[in-house]
Protein backbone atom coordinates (compact mmCIF):
# COMPACT_ATOMS: atom_id res chain seq x y z
CA UNK A 1 0.00 0.00 0.00
CA UNK A 2 2.90 2.37 0.74
CA UNK A 3 4.48 1.62 -2.63
CA UNK A 4 1.10 1.96 -4.35
CA UNK A 5 0.75 5.54 -3.10
CA UNK A 6 4.16 6.49 -4.48
CA UNK A 7 3.42 4.79 -7.81
CA UNK A 8 -0.02 6.44 -8.03
CA UNK A 9 1.65 9.84 -7.54
CA UNK A 10 3.73 9.19 -10.66
CA UNK A 11 0.71 8.00 -12.65
CA UNK A 12 -1.28 11.04 -11.53
CA UNK A 13 1.59 13.20 -12.84
CA UNK A 14 0.99 11.56 -16.27
CA UNK A 15 4.01 9.29 -16.28
CA UNK A 16 3.74 5.92 -18.02
CA UNK A 17 4.82 3.50 -15.30
CA UNK A 18 6.27 -0.01 -15.59
CA UNK A 19 7.05 -1.74 -12.31
CA UNK A 20 9.41 -4.52 -11.37
CA UNK A 21 10.07 -5.84 -7.89
CA UNK A 22 12.26 -8.03 -5.73
CA UNK A 23 11.16 -11.45 -4.48
CA UNK A 24 13.93 -12.54 -2.10
CA UNK A 25 11.92 -13.57 0.98
CA UNK A 26 8.92 -14.77 -1.05
CA UNK A 27 10.73 -17.03 -3.53
CA UNK A 28 12.60 -18.58 -0.60
CA UNK A 29 9.30 -19.24 1.15
CA UNK A 30 7.78 -20.83 -1.97
CA UNK A 31 10.90 -22.94 -2.54
CA UNK A 32 10.93 -24.11 1.08
CA UNK A 33 7.22 -24.98 1.04
CA UNK A 34 7.43 -26.95 -2.21
CA UNK A 35 10.57 -28.79 -1.10
CA UNK A 36 9.03 -29.75 2.25
CA UNK A 37 5.87 -30.96 0.50
CA UNK A 38 7.97 -33.24 -1.69
CA UNK A 39 9.97 -34.54 1.29
CA UNK A 40 6.87 -35.42 3.32
CA UNK A 41 4.96 -36.92 0.38
CA UNK A 42 7.61 -38.79 -1.64
CA UNK A 43 6.33 -40.11 -4.93
CA UNK A 44 3.22 -37.93 -4.73
CA UNK A 45 4.78 -34.47 -4.98
CA UNK A 46 8.19 -33.34 -6.19
CA UNK A 47 10.21 -30.27 -5.29
CA UNK A 48 9.59 -27.36 -7.66
CA UNK A 49 12.55 -26.07 -9.69
CA UNK A 50 13.72 -22.51 -9.10
CA UNK A 51 12.14 -21.32 -12.37
CA UNK A 52 8.71 -22.44 -11.15
CA UNK A 53 9.26 -20.87 -7.72
CA UNK A 54 10.14 -17.56 -9.40
CA UNK A 55 6.96 -17.80 -11.48
CA UNK A 56 4.96 -18.43 -8.28
CA UNK A 57 6.46 -15.32 -6.67
CA UNK A 58 5.87 -13.16 -9.75
CA UNK A 59 2.22 -14.16 -9.76
CA UNK A 60 1.38 -13.61 -6.14
CA UNK A 61 3.47 -10.47 -5.55
CA UNK A 62 2.01 -9.06 -8.76
CA UNK A 63 -1.47 -9.92 -7.51
CA UNK A 64 -0.90 -7.95 -4.29
CA UNK A 65 0.75 -5.03 -6.09
CA UNK A 66 -1.80 -4.68 -8.87
CA UNK A 67 -4.72 -4.72 -6.44
CA UNK A 68 -3.08 -2.14 -4.17
CA UNK A 69 -2.29 0.15 -7.11
CA UNK A 70 -5.76 -0.32 -8.61
CA UNK A 71 -7.39 0.62 -5.29
CA UNK A 72 -5.18 3.68 -4.86
CA UNK A 73 -5.90 4.86 -8.41
CA UNK A 74 -9.67 4.35 -8.10
CA UNK A 75 -9.67 6.27 -4.81
CA UNK A 76 -8.19 9.17 -6.76
CA UNK A 77 -10.73 8.86 -9.56
CA UNK A 78 -8.21 7.40 -12.01
CA UNK A 79 -9.47 4.50 -14.14
CA UNK A 80 -6.54 2.48 -15.48
CA UNK A 81 -5.91 -1.23 -15.94
CA UNK A 82 -3.05 -2.70 -13.89
CA UNK A 83 -1.67 -6.00 -15.18
CA UNK A 84 0.97 -8.50 -14.05
CA UNK A 85 2.99 -10.30 -16.71
CA UNK A 86 4.84 -13.54 -15.99
CA UNK A 87 8.22 -12.73 -17.53
CA UNK A 88 11.10 -14.91 -18.74
CA UNK A 89 14.65 -13.63 -19.15
CA UNK A 90 17.36 -15.31 -21.21
CA UNK A 91 20.70 -16.01 -19.58
CA UNK A 92 23.92 -17.33 -21.09
CA UNK A 93 24.62 -21.00 -20.21
CA UNK A 94 28.35 -20.11 -20.28
CA UNK A 95 28.00 -17.14 -17.92
CA UNK A 96 30.86 -17.41 -15.38
CA UNK A 97 28.29 -16.87 -12.63
CA UNK A 98 27.19 -20.51 -13.04
CA UNK A 99 30.53 -21.52 -11.49
CA UNK A 100 30.33 -18.97 -8.66
CA UNK A 101 26.97 -19.14 -6.85
CA UNK A 102 26.19 -16.24 -4.53
CA UNK A 103 22.48 -16.30 -3.55
CA UNK A 104 21.52 -18.38 -0.49
CA UNK A 105 17.88 -19.40 -0.56
CA UNK A 106 15.35 -21.88 0.77
CA UNK A 107 15.09 -24.18 3.76
CA UNK A 108 17.83 -24.88 6.28
CA UNK A 109 19.18 -28.42 5.95
CA UNK A 110 21.04 -30.89 8.09
CA UNK A 111 24.56 -31.85 7.07
CA UNK A 112 23.22 -35.15 5.71
CA UNK A 113 20.67 -33.38 3.51
CA UNK A 114 23.33 -30.90 2.40
CA UNK A 115 25.64 -33.69 1.28
CA UNK A 116 22.75 -35.28 -0.62
CA UNK A 117 22.21 -31.96 -2.45
CA UNK A 118 25.91 -31.78 -3.30
CA UNK A 119 25.73 -35.32 -4.67
CA UNK A 120 23.08 -34.05 -7.12
CA UNK A 121 25.51 -31.37 -8.32
CA UNK A 122 23.93 -28.53 -6.33
CA UNK A 123 25.84 -25.95 -4.30
CA UNK A 124 25.33 -25.60 -0.55
CA UNK A 125 26.80 -23.30 2.08
CA UNK A 126 26.89 -23.54 5.88
CA UNK A 127 24.95 -20.77 7.62
CA UNK A 128 24.18 -20.04 11.28
CA UNK A 129 20.92 -22.05 11.17
CA UNK A 130 22.32 -25.00 9.20
CA UNK A 131 23.03 -25.54 5.53
CA UNK A 132 21.31 -23.78 2.61
CA UNK A 133 21.27 -24.11 -1.14
CA UNK A 134 23.26 -21.39 -2.87
CA UNK A 135 22.22 -20.33 -6.37
CA UNK A 136 24.01 -18.75 -9.31
CA UNK A 137 23.11 -15.24 -10.45
CA UNK A 138 23.83 -14.86 -14.18
CA UNK A 139 23.39 -11.54 -15.99
CA UNK A 140 20.11 -10.94 -17.89
CA UNK A 141 20.51 -10.85 -21.68
CA UNK A 142 17.02 -10.59 -23.18
CA UNK A 143 13.48 -10.15 -21.88
CA UNK A 144 11.27 -12.44 -23.97
CA UNK A 145 7.96 -10.70 -23.26
CA UNK A 146 9.31 -7.20 -24.03
CA UNK A 147 6.92 -6.69 -26.97
CA UNK A 148 3.93 -7.54 -24.78
CA UNK A 149 5.17 -5.15 -22.08
CA UNK A 150 5.58 -2.40 -24.67
CA UNK A 151 2.15 -3.03 -26.20
CA UNK A 152 0.43 -2.88 -22.80
CA UNK A 153 2.30 0.31 -21.85
CA UNK A 154 1.39 1.95 -25.18
CA UNK A 155 -2.25 1.03 -24.49
CA UNK A 156 -2.03 3.11 -21.30
CA UNK A 157 -1.94 0.22 -18.86
CA UNK A 158 0.23 0.00 -15.74
CA UNK A 159 2.47 -3.04 -16.18
CA UNK A 160 4.14 -5.16 -13.49
CA UNK A 161 6.82 -7.32 -15.14
CA UNK A 162 10.22 -9.00 -14.65
CA UNK A 163 9.47 -9.68 -10.96
CA UNK A 164 12.41 -11.04 -8.99
CA UNK A 165 14.71 -10.38 -11.94
CA UNK A 166 12.56 -12.53 -14.21
CA UNK A 167 12.45 -16.30 -14.62
CA UNK A 168 15.96 -17.31 -15.69
CA UNK A 169 15.71 -19.46 -18.83
CA UNK A 170 18.07 -21.07 -21.30
CA UNK A 171 17.18 -21.12 -24.99
CA UNK A 172 17.20 -24.65 -26.44
CA UNK A 173 15.94 -24.48 -30.01
CA UNK A 174 12.30 -23.41 -29.80
CA UNK A 175 12.11 -24.35 -26.11
CA UNK A 176 12.85 -22.17 -23.09
CA UNK A 177 14.20 -24.30 -20.24
CA UNK A 178 14.20 -22.93 -16.70
CA UNK A 179 17.68 -22.47 -15.23
CA UNK A 180 18.63 -23.24 -11.63
CA UNK A 181 19.49 -19.60 -11.06
CA UNK A 182 18.26 -16.32 -9.61
CA UNK A 183 18.80 -13.13 -11.63
CA UNK A 184 19.68 -9.94 -9.75
CA UNK A 185 16.55 -7.76 -10.01
CA UNK A 186 18.44 -4.48 -10.42
CA UNK A 187 20.24 -5.69 -13.55
CA UNK A 188 16.96 -6.83 -15.09
CA UNK A 189 15.39 -3.47 -14.22
CA UNK A 190 18.22 -1.76 -16.13
CA UNK A 191 17.74 -4.15 -19.07
CA UNK A 192 13.99 -3.46 -19.03
CA UNK A 193 14.55 0.32 -19.03
CA UNK A 194 17.05 0.00 -21.88
CA UNK A 195 14.86 -2.22 -24.06
CA UNK A 196 11.90 0.13 -23.58
CA UNK A 197 13.98 3.31 -24.07
CA UNK A 198 12.65 4.59 -20.74
CA UNK A 199 13.36 8.16 -19.66
CA UNK A 200 13.93 7.27 -15.99
CA UNK A 201 15.06 4.21 -14.04
CA UNK A 202 13.82 4.82 -10.49
CA UNK A 203 15.02 2.47 -7.73
CA UNK A 204 12.75 2.56 -4.68
CA UNK A 205 14.48 1.52 -1.45
CA UNK A 206 14.02 2.07 2.26
CA UNK A 207 16.64 4.85 2.11
CA UNK A 208 15.88 8.36 0.86
CA UNK A 209 19.20 8.69 -1.01
CA UNK A 210 22.19 6.70 -2.18
CA UNK A 211 24.37 5.97 0.87
CA UNK A 212 28.11 5.42 1.06
CA UNK A 213 29.75 3.63 4.03
CA UNK A 214 26.35 2.64 5.44
CA UNK A 215 26.34 1.92 9.18
CA UNK A 216 29.81 3.40 9.80
CA UNK A 217 30.98 6.75 11.24
CA UNK A 218 31.75 7.80 7.62
CA UNK A 219 28.16 7.23 6.41
CA UNK A 220 27.33 9.81 3.72
CA UNK A 221 24.17 10.49 1.71
CA UNK A 222 24.88 11.36 -1.92
CA UNK A 223 22.66 13.75 -3.91
CA UNK A 224 24.20 13.13 -7.33
CA UNK A 225 26.95 11.12 -8.99
CA UNK A 226 28.28 11.40 -12.52
CA UNK A 227 28.74 8.14 -14.42
CA UNK A 228 32.52 8.58 -14.11
CA UNK A 229 32.26 9.02 -10.33
CA UNK A 230 30.00 5.99 -10.05
CA UNK A 231 32.37 3.88 -12.14
CA UNK A 232 35.25 4.95 -9.86
CA UNK A 233 33.29 3.75 -6.80
CA UNK A 234 32.60 0.43 -8.54
CA UNK A 235 36.28 0.02 -9.43
CA UNK A 236 37.43 0.79 -5.88
CA UNK A 237 35.20 -1.95 -4.48
CA UNK A 238 33.86 -2.18 -0.95
CA UNK A 239 30.20 -1.64 -1.83
CA UNK A 240 27.75 -4.13 -0.28
CA UNK A 241 27.29 -6.87 -2.91
CA UNK A 242 23.70 -7.67 -1.96
CA UNK A 243 22.35 -4.11 -1.95
CA UNK A 244 24.33 -1.07 -3.08
CA UNK A 245 26.61 -2.61 -5.71
CA UNK A 246 23.96 -3.97 -8.14
CA UNK A 247 21.87 -0.80 -7.85
CA UNK A 248 24.82 1.42 -8.73
CA UNK A 249 25.84 -0.88 -11.60
CA UNK A 250 22.28 -0.87 -12.89
CA UNK A 251 22.18 2.93 -12.78
CA UNK A 252 25.48 3.15 -14.67
CA UNK A 253 24.23 0.70 -17.31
Amino acid sequence: AVSARAIADLIEAKYHVIITHSNGPQVGMVHTAMTELGRHHPGEYSAAPMSVCTAFSQGYIGYDLQNAIRTELLNRGIFKTVVTLITQVRVDPFDPAFSHPVKTLGRYMSEEDARAEEAKGNYVVQEEGGYQRIYCSPKPLEIYEIDAIRALEEAGQVVIACGGGGIAVLEQGTRLKGASAVIEKDYTAARLADQLDADVLLLLTSREKFVLHYGTPDETCVDMLSVAEAQKLLTEGGLPAATTLPKLEAAVQ
